[in-house]
């Protein structure tokens, strides 16, 4: 019996990092639990990608080759997924609440009338029961949550809930699984997969990135951030105010109602901090802020906070970030 089962996004074999966050979600759960754990790939020739997994500490990497799958749809993959479930019986599914999971997963839940919950920021074992907690009201406070019902249980986990380069390395055995799919099961055609524009960056794959804020004041003075993003070699960010003015296009934007990120630095320029923006960041391993005002929210949960002009501080940053470039 396979006590967790992980999901493994991807895309034409190109895993999606945010998945070995919940193989490092599911290590943390296996490990107070005492459950085994395996991971699950869907597609056609994937067999590069499952190798790569297969060097996380699990107890088996298992993979789903079939045409029907060669490219995503929420009928596909519910539909292989309810026959692996069948033959492995998993106690605990654990996915990333990315776009695809979003898809597919209630759809695979409601079919098998099984409980998900959705977009969780963490957990705890208490009493040897699985206690999950979610933000509530836009992040303004957070609940804990005990699913119940007949197992599996479906989690999916906020992207920078947990950190995927920390997950423990290992040798896990790859092992195949045969599903029966047809047209009668898979109705949907696959399309070309969705981008918000054409240009459109997907910042939650970016190690580094820097952020403005309203503090910038107007839309010319970007260019002075852009220019340290640039030096960096990180992507452009942007709270919502600073979308919402057309100062940059709509795929920038973190938040609630934008990306969730958690990139290796975070450098928040002129953001204060409103609650809508720290959801979408808070998980960033390193968090810089510069803002003028010592009680700016943002300073609350930043790693490093420089008080003070941003029109004097990004300068000089960047001039030192074009140093170390040289």
């Amino acid at each position: 019996m396979a006590g967790i089962l992980v999901f493994i996004e991807h895309v034409d074999g190109k895993i999606n990092k945010a998945s070995y966050e919940a193989v490092r979600a599911a290590q943390l759960i296996g490990g107070q639990t005492g459950q085994t754990i395996s991971a699950v790939v869907f597609g056609q020739g994937i067999g590069s990608a499952a190798a790569e997994v297969a060097a996380k500490k699990l107890n088996a990497v298992h993979t789903v080759e079939s045409e029907w799958l060669k490219s995503y749809t929420a009928d596909g993959y519910s539909q292989a997924f309810k026959q692996v479930i069948e033959q492995l019986q998993p106690e605990l599914v654990l996915m990333t609440h990315t776009y695809e999971v979003r898809d597919f997963a209630p759809k695979l839940a409601a079919s098998l009338r099984r409980a998900l919950v959705g977009d969780c920021i963490g957990h705890k074992i208490e009493n040897g029961e699985l206690v999950l907690t979610r933000q509530v009201f836009q992040g303004k406070m957070a609940a804990d949550v005990v699913p119940v019902g007949d197992k599996p249980h479906f989690v999916s986990f906020q992207i920078g809930s947990f950190r995927g380069d920390e997950c423990e390395a290992g040798q896990a055995e790859v092992k195949a699984l045969t599903v029966n799919l047809d047209a009668d099961v898979v109705r949907q055609q696959p399309e070309e997969r969705f981008k918000e524009a054409k240009a459109a960056v997907d910042l939650t794959q970016a190690p580094l990135i820097v952020s403005v804020g309203r503090g910038i004041k107007e839309q010319k003075n970007i260019e002075l951030v852009k220019k340290l993003a640039d030096a960096m070699g990180a992507e452009l960010a942007a709270s919502r105010p600073i979308c919402d003015n057309e100062w940059l296009p709509m795929d920038r934007q973190i938040g609630s109602s934008g990306q969730t990120v958690a990139p290796k630095l975070y450098l928040a320029v002129g953001i204060s901090g409103a609650i809508q923006h720290l959801v979408g960041m808070k998980g960033a391993r390193t968090i810089v802020a510069i803002n003028k005002d010592k009680e700016a929210p943002i300073f609350e949960i930043a790693d490093y906070g420089i008080v003070g002009d941003l029109f004097e501080i990004v300068p000089a940053l960047t001039a030192e970030a074009e140093k170390l470039k040289q």
